[in-house]
């Protein structure tokens, strides 16, 4: 039988916690023994405006069921003023998961700027500010859980998300890169992308599959990843509807040409098939091991 996944001790700061995934990550995490701040700072789906009403909530529900948490007003973008929060309240801060979003949804060519920006700032300068304001404690204290909500949309493409799709897949940047920097310091770095029914899905899934895709069924995942017992880093893993898997890129073995006496246009379409074959496909798992068959190339002209 696997040992209980328990979390006393430690401080989880959740961002957009008011509802929906963020939500259902808090309360889990406060079953699970952890001191939760719950940051919403109760704009709409859009972005706009303000209310302290949605935090309030959770934070409530929390403590009725004898749990620990406050809730934090700021917007992500203020990452220092929350966790500096969260180090008042409960002195450390040990898992961040950086679930804040917005959706301002567009065809590329009638985007605006504002669309563009704000989905950035939300989901990629949120996630930064936070995670920054956060990391030299996590350093110091040689351990911590950090966890970014990427999204399908980033990995495959959605029609009408280009801003959305840029932020998401730019988070899983950011954790292949965190996660190396910070595995010596104890810190572990993953990223999910999560497809559950909230209101910014509601309307667009179908009304039958919306109903399943509760918010509560990526929960379970996102407290494993920040507890002790998770020792895995740098992963990204699609989750919803009870299912998990773990994503990996994948790689064709590709085609060398001789990089001295060079090639043509003319070789590049001639080889257009087996650049493009992924029979016995390889997995990088890091910048090393992706550099390793051009490595390899420049090597064969050097014997």
């Amino acid at each position: 039988m696997t040992d209980s996944v328990r979390l006393e001790d430690r401080v989880v700061i959740v961002t957009g916690a008011g509802g929906g995934l963020g939500r259902a990550h808090a309360l889990l995490f406060a079953q699970h023994g952890a001191k939760v701040l719950v940051n919403d700072l109760g704009g709409s789906t859009h972005g706009e405006g303000a209310s302290a009403s949605a935090a309030d909530r959770v934070v409530a529900q929390i403590r009725d069921a004898g749990g620990t948490a406050v809730a934090n007003h700021d917007s992500v973008t203020d990452g220092q003023r929350i966790v500096e929060q969260a180090l008042d309240e409960f002195g450390r801060v040990d898992v961040l998961v950086n679930n804040a979003g917005i959706l301002r949804d567009k065809t590329f060519h009638k985007m605006e700027d504002a669309d563009w920006g704000q989905v950035y700032q939300v989901h990629v300068e949120g996630a930064y500010k936070l995670t920054r304001a956060a990391w030299p404690h996590l350093r110091e204290q040689n351990f911590g859980r950090v966890i970014f909500t990427s999204s399908t949309s980033g990995i495959y493409g959605n029609f009408g998300q280009a801003n959305y799709g840029m932020a998401k897949l730019g988070l899983y940047g950011l954790t292949r890169t965190l996660a190396l920097e910070g595995r010596k310091h104890g810190i572990l770095v993953n990223a999910i992308a999560p497809t559950g029914g909230t209101r910014m899905t509601e309307g667009l899934i179908p009304p039958q599959v919306f109903e399943q895709l509760k918010p509560e069924l990526i929960s379970p995942l996102v407290v494993y990843l920040g507890s002790a017992q998770c020792e895995d880093t740098g992963q990204l893993f699609e989750v919803g509807g009870g299912w998990i898997g773990k994503t990996r890129w994948e790689r064709s073995l590709g085609v060398g040409f001789d990089p001295q006496a060079g090639f043509s246009v003319e070789d590049v379409a001639a080889n257009w098939a087996q650049i493009g074959d992924f029979e016995g496909a390889l997995h990088p798992r890091d910048s090393l091991e992706a550099l390793g068959q051009m490595m390899a190339n420049l090597q064969k002209v050097r014997q």
